[in-house]
């Protein structure tokens, strides 16, 4: 399969994340982000543990933890942290620093090469985001914007450690580590931070459903397979497209309105994206030695 395709597949997961706005707030009881982060990876990934029937060994013990924290525990409670004490326009905005984020720990952990035409194409899609959902109320408020930040770095950082230490297994496996991992230590935090579930309505089963196999298996697969084949700078980029996607179905689904700058926002991303993936294919100056890590 060519890069492009790889490209294209991998795209498709932050394109089905940004449905996760619209599921939540119309599909979800409200005020239990934790416990719905934990149900969306748990279920999941015990599920994907029975077909894959294959545990870690080794090493692979501890990286599975700190991997499934940064992908799923620690990134999701900072997600919604920031997204109930920020306005969604400026926690979206505060995310989409991710990028950034990526290249600066592939130059530290990799010795991947920085260049300048790269960064500032990932500055245009952090502008391009703004545009999308900054309205002229967005408020800041420190911890909001720190969990923002903890949130971006947190991804980004298990972006960069899954390219550095290449699973020895299928990327159906490694998800279902990481999926496992990550709900297990959402399991205890939601226990005690939170009340126990209402009885789910079935539209409550519905968005249960949806995020944990289509919004989480199946897209972190997808996701996961794409950081297995391409560099993590190529990768990156393609997050942004999941705002993208929720003020699309923003308009299409809740009538909500789209905007000029909105229409440009889209633009800017989506040429960001583009500008990204092309320059992951250009001649560069040859890398640092990278660090390597044995499997």
């Amino acid at each position: 399969m060519s890069a492009r395709t790889d490209i294209l597949v991998t795209a498709l997961a932050p394109a089905v994340w940004g449905s996760t706005y619209l599921v939540t707030t119309e599909l979800l009881p409200h005020g239990y982000p934790i416990t719905v982060a934990m149900l969306r990876a748990l279920p999941a990934g015990l599920l994907l543990l029975l077909v894959v029937r294959r545990l870690p060994e080794g090493a692979w013990w501890g990286r599975v933890l700190v991997l499934g924290a940064l992908n799923f525990s620690v990134f999701w409670v900072l997600l919604f942290v920031a997204a109930y004490r920020l306005p969604g326009g400026v926690a979206a905005t505060v995310g989409a620093v991710q990028p950034l984020v990526v290249i600066a720990l592939a130059r530290l952990l990799i010795g991947t090469a920085i260049r300048l035409t790269a960064v500032l194409a990932a500055v245009a899609g952090l502008g391009g985001v703004a545009l999308l959902v900054l309205t002229p109320q967005s408020a800041l408020d420190p911890v909001g914007v720190a969990a923002g930040l903890g949130s971006a770095a947190s991804m980004a950082a298990g972006t960069v450690l899954i390219r550095l230490w290449r699973a020895p297994v299928p990327p159906l496996t490694l998800t279902a580590w990481q999926l496992a991992a990550g709900g297990l230590l959402l399991l205890p935090v939601a226990l005690v931070m939170e009340p126990a579930l209402p009885v789910p309505s079935a539209a409550n089963l519905a968005g249960f459903l949806y995020l944990g196999l289509i919004g989480g298996a199946a897209t972190y697969l997808v996701w996961f397979r794409g950081l297995s084949r391409l560099e993590p700078g190529a990768v990156a980029p393609l997050g942004l497209l999941s705002p993208v996607t929720a003020v699309l179905l923003g308009w299409l689904v809740l009538a909500q309105d789209l905007t000029a700058p909105q229409l440009l926002g889209m633009g800017l991303v989506l040429g960001s994206v583009v500008a990204g993936q092309r320059l992951q294919h250009a001649p560069a100056a040859a890398p640092a030695p990278a660090r390597t890590a044995a499997t």
